[in-house]
């Protein structure tokens, strides 16, 4: 049986509630960096995990997120 560690168990599920909303993950170490970006359109999923590289992930725009804490939306700054 493969052993995993719990960070790879946490996954979150975006959905974009408008076109244009910005996935970007974010590196864990010393120095946190982007290291990945995704662009969702109106309606569009994305299913991300936390990983040993991935530490955080920021999503700009509105969306809504689930995870297994719960479900919230993102809103656009005005």
């Amino acid at each position: 049986m493969e052993k995993r560690n719990q960070q790879n168990n946490d996954y979150i599920v975006i959905k974009a509630i408008e076109d244009g909303v910005n996935v970007i993950g974010l590196t864990r170490g010393t120095d946190t960096k982007f290291h990945h970006s995704e662009k969702l359109d109106k309606g569009e999923v994305l299913i991300a995990q936390f990983t040993e590289h991935t530490s955080a992930i920021k999503i700009r725009g509105n969306a809504k997120i689930l995870t297994q804490l719960g479900e919230l939306e993102s809103e656009m700054k005005k």
